[in-house]
């Protein structure tokens, strides 16, 4: 086989799934999974209030090169988030609102980027989310090799081709594709939880007793003083 490949897949996760997921945010798909799949903070969106799960195209570049975000293109179906990494650390702007533009005119619903991105106040605009390293002027060539649709790492996290990405204010998450169902249920089990604690926080319970924190203080030797 070729170094270099174009992987053509169906691999998707079901659209019924990918909207529970994106209902349930990041945090809690994170949870919901054993706190597995957290992609690296230092990805961050530059969007405020973009909440999206999605199937991954994944993309692997050479740094300072998008050739092969063009050659991804072709490759996203309706509800797909271009994940895309770089063979070596670059914070070079990748990506830019072209580029998004022909994204999104494949059904792209955004993108993962560990690197740069650029043209920010016109992706904002145009209401395509972008998770990204950085936010750089540099742009780049078009010159180079890489892969589509292989196992990439992008922020600490291995991402595979189909696997589900859940992306919100609070960060990137990735789920294998063949466990998505069983933590999509996993994150409804636990929102229904948070939403009967929600209800008792809110009528004044202390979450000292919700949680029966005062055994615990009093073994770690934390002790109540009343000033005279």
């Amino acid at each position: 086989m070729s170094r270099h490949v174009v992987v053509r897949t169906g691999k998707r996760v079901s659209e019924e799934v990918l909207k529970g997921l994106a209902e349930a945010g990041a945090s809690t798909a994170h949870e919901a999974d054993g706190r597995r799949g957290a992609i690296s903070p230092e990805l961050r969106p530059i969007q405020a209030g973009a909440r999206i799960a999605g199937s991954a195209v994944t993309v692997s570049c050479h740094p300072g090169d998008n050739l092969m975000i063009h050659a991804a293109v072709e490759q996203v179906r309706p509800g797909d988030v271009v994940v895309v990494t770089t063979t070596s650390p670059s914070t070079d702007g990748m990506l830019g609102d072209l580029l998004a533009t022909s994204l999104r005119a494949r059904g792209a619903i955004g993108v993962v980027l560990d690197a740069g991105v650029r043209d920010v106040a016109e992706l904002r605009e145009m209401g395509f989310p972008v998770w990204s390293r950085a936010v750089s002027t540099q742009g780049t060539v078009k010159a180079s090799p890489g892969s589509v649709n292989v196992p990439v790492v992008v922020g600490g996290q291995v991402v595979g081709p189909g696997d589900a990405i859940v992306a919100d204010d609070d960060g990137v998450v990735v789920i294998p594709h063949e466990r998505a169902a069983a933590v999509l249920a996993a994150a409804r089990a636990r929102t229904a939880n948070e939403d009967a604690k929600r209800a008792r926080l809110a009528a004044g319970e202390l979450g000292l007793d919700m949680y029966n924190l005062r055994p615990l203080l009093a073994e770690l030797g934390v002790v109540y003083v009343d000033e005279p």
